[in-house]
């Protein structure tokens, strides 16, 4: 039960998800825009985050289409990680939204609302990452297409008013080589102690990583060593870890110590597969 009342809407287009927004946020209602919703009832419910407003963004079209167009994967961000991995058109984002929760939470959790999620982790952004995807984002200004580099950096990065929309993959990275794995200390639904998702291009190898450290990220300073071809896969593993942007974490999943041993066993399993690819 969420220990407070307030106004829900649902509007059918993305203009009027906007006005919706700009004019409950000018009444002093701090809306939010809702596409799968676990988190921000689970949020609600421990009385964390206490929106006035809600706007759902799921009736607006071009946040469920999923399918190709030409040469590029569009992906509406209300598309659930269940029909995600149903459909498989990115096996490696498949792979990846298939490792987030369970079953059950995987048929309400979205794409947009996982990329978009205050938690850690946000598996699902990881290929995007890896495949320079674009982000079609709405906002007050209209509808506007970045990469994917622009507007995550540790977190989601959208101005007042603006929400995620579609991510537009190229057909191109869709069927290149990949490697996923997630490792947890114990069980098939906890949270990562590392989730390792990479890509073989043009014989080059990225990587990106969630669980690690407090948020998801890639690293080119880490794949330069990768692609380093006069080092063993293990010395890749060891300076690869020198090369992290941020501390390891510490926390009920496993101490800093430990993760760092799973991380290097998963870097050196990960080269060796791709490298033999």
């Amino acid at each position: 039960m969420i220990p407070f009342d307030f106004d829900y809407y649902r509007p059918a287009s993305a203009t009027e998800a906007v006005e919706l927004y700009m004019k409950l946020h000018s009444h002093g209602k701090k809306p939010m825009y809702y596409s799968g919703g676990t988190e921000i009832i689970t949020m609600a419910r421990r009385n964390s985050i206490q929106p006035q407003a809600v706007v759902d963004i799921k009736s607006i079209p071009e946040c469920g289409i999923l399918e190709f167009d030409k040469d590029r994967l569009v992906i509406g961000s209300c598309i659930t990680l269940s029909a995600l991995s149903a459909a498989n058109p990115f096996p490696l984002l498949s792979a990846a939204s298939q490792g987030v929760a369970d079953q059950t939470s995987r048929n309400k959790i979205t794409l947009g609302g996982n990329i978009c999620g205050k938690i850690h982790y946000r598996e699902a952004v990881l290929p995007l990452l890896l495949a320079d995807s674009r982000m079609v984002i709405g906002g007050p200004e209209g509808k506007r297409e970045v990469s994917i580099h622009e507007v995550f950096a540790e977190r989601i990065r959208l101005k007042p008013g603006e929400f995620l929309m579609q991510i537009i993959t190229d057909r191109k990275y869709v069927s290149l080589p990949y490697y996923h794995v997630k490792k947890r200390l114990i069980g098939n639904v906890a949270y990562p102690l590392v989730t390792l998702a990479a890509l073989k291009k043009d014989g080059l190898i990225r990587t990106a990583y969630s669980g690690v450290c407090a948020f998801p990220f890639r690293s080119s300073a880490i794949e330069q060593v990768l692609n380093d071809p006069l080092l063993r896969p293990e010395e890749k593993a060891n300076r690869a870890i020198q090369k992290l942007p941020a501390p390891i974490l510490s926390n009920a999943e496993g101490s800093a110590a430990y993760r760092q041993f799973v991380l290097k066993q998963t870097i050196e399993e990960a080269v060796n597969s791709l490298e033999g690819g």
